[in-house]
């Protein structure tokens, strides 16, 4: 089938130099149009002051001088539903939307036409704001994060409200950490660091490989030790779930946009703990046009013994998604 899959990257994979104040918003929008990738993504707590209010008129107008200058386009801005912003006090769900709908505008303004919805966002709250999603023609898509995947029963109730609906402006954005065949090494070798035993270490990894599930792992590793650190290595295998791919498909035209989450780069442009050749083979064959951005996730892991270089990660990332056919 055809497709024309596009690339892009989350600001948000940027977040080490961004907050250490190494880079700059235009910074990293230059470094995404530097890798070839066309769409950005933002988490726009994290870039705008501000969010979800809208931004001054100046802020606006270099935003789209940015675009221009560096020829790439909005794609989708990542909302978060903070229910206990008030102190004492959790959000009704009619106060829910109204923040909703702050997001919905503040995207709007910007040229984003996707909104990644945090994944606890519930079913009825998605209902209540879709209309107002379809008047400024912006698609909502739930986030499919681990430990969900797409056949979930959380996410199930999401699709009876796609199709209760009949909308068009509200689908799925499969995440690719949802698809962890073998625990991403740059977690594991931080909490050994941290104490945890080797061996321990490797049987989690080992039994991860095989498919085992994560609650027999859990419960094993818990007869090997009582400490907390051997523990959270077994639990890696708990938030770092696998499905197959071929999930996707009975889906393909409810995709609105996927998160190209990665753990660490090699050399070789290999992402060794996600299969991505696969996933992207069924995206392609279930004729996917929508964006593939980059979200490098590895930063955090390695804090304590390198320098980060989200830079050359994201490069890297993107020079695999174009050797796997993403143009």
């Amino acid at each position: 089938m055809n497709h024309s899959i596009k690339r892009g990257v989350s600001l948000y994979s940027y977040q080490e130099e961004f907050f250490l104040k190494k880079m700059s918003l235009e910074d990293c929008i230059a470094a995404t149009a530097a890798t070839g990738a066309t769409g950005i993504e933002i988490v726009g707590e994290q870039s705008i002051p501000g969010c979800p209010n809208i931004p001054s008129d100046k802020f606006v107008v270099q935003w789209f001088e940015w675009m221009d200058k560096y020829n790439v386009t909005p794609v989708a801005h990542d909302m978060f539903l903070d229910y206990n912003k008030k102190k004492g006090h959790y959000y009704t769900d009619e106060e829910a939307v109204e923040s909703f709908k702050k997001d919905i505008r503040f995207a709007h303004k910007l040229g984003f036409k996707i909104i990644r919805v945090i994944v606890n966002t519930t079913p009825q709250i998605m209902e209540k704001v879709i209309p107002y999603a379809e008047d400024h023609d912006i698609k909502l898509g739930i986030e499919v994060h681990a430990p969900w995947h797409i056949n979930s029963p959380w996410m199930t109730r999401h699709w009876e409200v796609m199709e209760k609906t009949g909308t068009k402006h509200f689908g799925f954005i499969p995440d690719m950490g949802g698809f962890t065949k073998r625990l991403a090494m740059v977690q594991v070798n931080r909490l050994i660091r941290q104490g945890a035993d080797p061996e321990i270490a490797k049987f989690v990894c080992e039994q991860h490989e095989k498919g085992v599930m994560a609650e027999y792992t859990i419960y094993e590793v818990s007869r090997m030790s009582d400490r907390r650190i051997d523990m959270a290595v077994a639990e890696l295998s708990r938030h770092n779930t696998f499905a197959n791919p071929i999930s996707l498909k009975e889906h393909m035209d409810r995709i609105v946009h996927v998160h190209g989450k990665f753990y660490d780069m090699t050399e070789d442009f290999i992402e060794p703990s996600i299969p991505y050749e696969d996933v992207i083979n069924v995206l392609k064959d279930g004729g996917y046009n929508g964006y593939i951005c980059s979200e490098y996730e590895g930063n955090r892991h390695i804090q304590d013994i390198q320098e980060v270089d989200s830079v050359l990660q994201v490069k890297r990332h993107q020079q695999m998604l174009v050797n796997y056919g993403v143009k």
